[in-house]
């Protein structure tokens, strides 16, 4: 499937700024079941450098700064995506099993961006909660298909949480969201990730984006017209990275649209930085994602 993904963030302060520093991560990271084919990126007003890098994990990331005084700054980010049909069709009954992913994890010498070892601890965002961990343990019984645990507890986060953007911003520690049993992707991707290494078993987090309009007769996902972000599972050599979408209860297949992946949303969160100036900030956020084949 062929998408045309436009986001557009405008930041409007209180008061003219003087210098602003920022870190963006919206370019698509190489992914094996995506190709990226054009890409493009407009600011306004331009800004005096622009750094582009690869940063620690599966992530590409862009330092800009702006040294002109502003009172609003604008960031479009456009590209064009092919994602493909992932290579499995996510068998729960076949697969390794929880206890052989978690010493298959534990063997690896490998500590490439892509390996399980960087993504078996805590880490900013995603700090080990012995609740989340307690709560978990009976989807991951050594003898389980880690394919089966793995959606036994997206499914159990969909079941139980409720979706509502007003109950949580970017900062909330993931284990408030679970106390009150609601949030956003960011909030349900970081209890499935918390979940999970709980368990031996490593997870990452994905930033991305949803298709926009659902095929005719399917329903529309949620957190659609916005980022979005779930849980990839380790699920050893045999299946690699899987995506679990705790969001929609569904497994990662080609309407999701990659562009990042790291230890948790600190690693990959489209935009942050600083700027000096008195007052604060408003920030609008608009996202689109077209199939166009």
């Amino acid at each position: 499937m062929i998408y045309d993904v436009r986001h557009v963030t405008t930041i409007r302060y209180a008061s003219i700024v003087r210098l602003a520093r920022f870190n963006l991560r919206l370019r698509p990271a190489p992914w094996p079941t995506q190709i990226l084919k054009e890409y493009k990126l407009t600011i306004d007003p331009l800004p005096w450098t622009v750094q582009d890098e690869e940063g620690p994990y599966i992530v590409n990331r862009s330092r800009l700064t702006l040294k002109d005084p502003i009172a609003q700054l604008v960031i479009e980010s456009r590209f064009t995506v092919d994602v493909l049909p992932p290579a499995t069709a996510f068998d729960t009954a076949l697969g390794p099993t929880v206890a052989e992913v978690r010493q298959r994890a534990l063997d690896k010498h490998d500590l490439s961006k892509a390996s399980p070892a960087s993504y078996l601890y805590a880490s900013p965002m995603a700090a080990m909660v012995p609740e989340i961990g307690d709560w978990a343990k009976r989807f991951f019984d050594d003898r389980t298909r880690v394919l089966a645990g793995g959606k036994a507890l997206m499914e159990e986060i969909h079941a139980q949480f409720r979706y509502d953007s007003k109950a949580t911003s970017s900062d909330t520690p993931p284990a408030e969201a679970f106390d009150q049993r609601r949030g956003v992707c960011q909030d349900f991707a970081h209890i499935m990730i918390i979940a999970a290494r709980a368990q031996g078993i490593p997870a990452a987090y994905v930033s991305g984006y949803l298709r926009t309009l659902p095929p005719p007769g399917k329903p529309r996902l949620v957190g659609a017209d916005a980022t979005h972000a779930w849980a990839n599972l380790w699920c050893g050599d045999e299946l690699g990275w899987v995506g679990f979408d705790p969001t929609n209860a569904i497994f990662v297949r080609t309407d999701h649209i990659f562009t990042a992946m790291g230890r948790d949303y600190s690693d990959v969160a489209p935009l942050d930085g600083v700027f000096h100036g008195g007052g604060g900030q408003a920030m609008d956020v608009a996202v689109d994602v077209e199939p166009v084949g």
